[in-house]
């Protein structure tokens, strides 16, 4: 297996004395002040913020003129489309505002664009059909932005367009429209400028209403799905109305949602953000991949119990198709790749690939090279790519530079759409390239943990549990990576037939179970007896009446103390909480001592100081002992400790009354 680089933070986090003091759980404590949560008011906010972290729609620029237009049409009954988009975003938006504007009497005609025929975003055609059936306002949702044209022809026909998006837009080209809502409009000071698509068809709505509570209880769970799926930050408001919305579909799923749960085998009662993003999402997103979008907005919209079990029942099969589709994608790309180490972004066309899928094959090949990458597929001169960023590599302002190169684009940092001529491909690969070697990411490890855990009672049922508080998880809002390093691994088994780990694992005078999903025991690269490091996150599992903690292992590897004996070595006196496990004691002192041959000089670096480690020792013991030397002045010269040698002094050293061992002795 690829050896993967860790970081293990062993420092703890200072807990500031208000939070401490709110009589929270200590492990909860400790993570909030990891997520730089100081104050009581904050920590409230963020565990229990109601409909108060809300913002007034009417900050968002444009607002006011989008509300107005939207009510004229409801005074004088005119014929409204809404215009969104093929994935779970652009669906529930759609639903959202179809049924607030049918309620309100009129007629509303959802237009989801095929994805295969149309693309992404407004099209001259389908506004030519919208204007024959007597349609007079468009309202688009999770799209429109960059629609300049589209809007000017609209307007030709007699058609009124309002644009509501939340994708990035540039300001020197907004359309022309009676109303454009976007909160990364330059000038827009609205506080949350990561609302869903979504997130912004609930505001317009509110904005008609005047008041948020009455549509928030309406459709809370379409927004939820929404932002889930399009992985907006589960932070500030989009927090609070994420939450709601699963807590809605929790106490009264609608019928269409509900159908899907149970396709999914989903407890409604048990939905969490992640089973909305990795089981819910993809099914309802599959409609729009193999252009049946339609079929997924009349689920969500069906009001029929047996009807949505036939619509649900269709689009678990759709997914399977795409599925299907996908492997094959990916089978042909990794073939493509073969014997290849890009050190850039990759980007790979065929005229083969299905339209759809071939998002999903980026963000697979993204993960498997850690590099971003760009899948287009080709037909006729012009190509449609789907792009996938990795390690933080901004997609949107990279396409923005190589822009002359390209039809068109558009979407987020993290993920966005091109139209590109063939004969300008390799043209945009080298460009891409070339800008990606000038705005190379900061490497960051591939394991990053959040919090080193050595005291056992922090994995208490009473501490797992109360990291419930800080659901739904989502990004920017991840489930705290908590690790152990150098405990003994007293058992591994494999289960399911081989594909999972079972593991032991002694936690000072407590033994924790551990499931490692997806590796087999050579794949997990430890052996029973030795000790490891583990990066997890800690559940609470019920199995036939017993409760109990269980670890959900992310990463396993041998020990390696190397990063925190660099801490030792440096004196870093806050990383002795880490350290204490491996306090010395007075046989550790004299076998380092007698191990320093005539002449030793502690090695120049810390690999070197660790070459020297007596066998059978712990190179963290080791390095306490040379650092406690040092201080009781046994050792002598060099920088620090690198380079010092054994060194006489007058009587008897004290080892016990240096600063560096009383701190120990006090932690252990």
């Amino acid at each position: 297996m690829k050896k993967k680089d860790w970081s293990i933070p062993y420092r703890e986090p200072a807990v500031s004395p208000a939070l401490a003091g709110m009589g929270l759980a200590p492990l909860l404590c400790r993570v909030l002040a990891l997520r730089g949560v100081e104050t009581e008011e904050a920590a409230r906010s963020l565990l229990y913020g109601g409909e108060e972290c809300l913002y007034d729609p009417m900050r968002i620029l444009g607002m006011r003129q989008a509300s107005a237009r939207v009510l004229r049409a409801i005074r004088d009954r005119e014929a409204v489309a809404v215009y969104g988009d093929y994935d779970v975003d652009g669906i529930t938006a759609t639903c959202l505002v179809t049924d607030w504007l049918r309620g309100k009497g009129l007629t509303c005609i959802p237009y989801i664009p095929d994805r295969n025929e149309e693309g992404y975003g407004l099209n001259c055609s389908a506004l030519d059909s919208l204007r024959a059936q007597g349609v007079t306002l468009v309202i688009t949702v999770d799209c429109g932005i960059t629609a300049v044209e589209e809007t000017q022809y609209a307007r030709s026909l007699g058609i009124d367009m309002v644009i509501t998006d939340h994708h990035e837009c540039c300001p020197d080209a907004l359309p022309d429209a009676a109303a454009v809502v976007d909160c990364k409009r330059g000038g827009d000071d609205y506080p949350n400028k990561n609302l869903a698509g979504v997130g912004v068809a609930l505001k317009l709505v509110c904005a008609c209403e005047g008041e948020a509570s009455a549509m928030l209880e309406r459709y809370a769970d379409l927004v939820a799905i929404g932002t889930v799926a399009d992985v907006m930050p589960l932070t500030d408001e989009n927090r609070f109305l994420v939450r709601r919305g699963l807590e809605q579909i929790a106490r009264r799923p609608r019928p269409g949602i509900a159908a899907m749960l149970r396709e999914s085998g989903i407890d409604p009662a048990r939905l969490s953000a992640s089973a909305v993003g990795f089981s819910l999402a993809p099914r309802l997103n599959a409609a729009g991949r193999l252009g049946q979008a339609g079929t997924a907005g009349e689920l969500v919209l069906c009001p029929d119990e047996k009807t949505a079990g036939e619509l649900a029942r269709s689009l678990c099969e759709l997914n399977r198709d795409r599925q299907r589709i996908e492997n094959e994608i990916w089978k042909e790309a990794n073939a493509m790749m073969a014997g290849k180490l890009p050190d850039g972004p990759i980007v790979l066309a065929s005229e083969q690939w299905h339209q759809g899928v071939i998002g999903i094959a980026a963000s697979r090949l993204a993960e498997q090279y850690s590099l971003p990458a760009i899948i287009v597929c080709l037909n006729g001169d012009v190509g449609k790519g789907s792009c996938r960023s990795y390690g933080g590599f901004n997609l949107y302002e990279a396409l923005s530079a190589c822009s002359e190169h390209l039809i068109g684009f558009g979407g987020h940092a993290l993920a966005a759409g091109l139209n590109v001529r063939r004969d300008k491909l390799e043209d945009f690969r080298k460009a891409l390239g070339e800008y990606y070697r000038n705005n190379r990411p900061e490497p960051t490890p591939e394991v990053q943990c959040d919090l080193l855990i050595t005291d056992p009672a922090l994995l208490s049922l009473e501490n797992v549990r109360s990291l419930d508080l800080l659901e739904p998880y989502g990004n920017a809002n991840p489930k705290p990576v908590l690790c152990v390093s150098g405990v003994p691994l007293e058992a591994l088994t494999e289960v399911g037939g081989g594909r999972h780990c079972r593991m032991r694992i002694r936690l000072g005078g407590s033994s924790f179970e551990c499931i490692f999903f997806s590796h087999s025991a050579a794949e997990a690269g430890v052996r029973e007896g030795e000790k490891i490091d583990m990066a997890f996150t800690p559940q609470v599992n019920e199995y036939r009446g017993s409760v109990s903690v269980q670890l959900v292992a992310m990463a396993v590897r041998p020990h390696d103390g190397s990063g925190l004996c660099e801490a030792i070595l440096a004196d870093d006196r806050g990383v002795l909480h880490a350290a204490a496990p491996y306090c010395p004691d007075r046989a550790d002192f004299v076998r380092v001592w007698r191990s320093m041959p005539e002449g030793f000089t502690v090695g120049a670096d810390t690999a070197s100081v660790l070459a020297q480690c007596p066998k059978g020792l712990a190179p963290e013991t080791f390095c306490l002992c040379l650092m406690v030397l040092r201080e009781a002045g046994l050792l002598a010269g060099g920088d620090g400790v690198f380079s010092a040698s054994p060194s006489s002094i007058a009587g008897k050293a004290d080892l016990e009354a240096t600063e560096l061992l009383r701190a120990l002795r006090s932690l252990q």
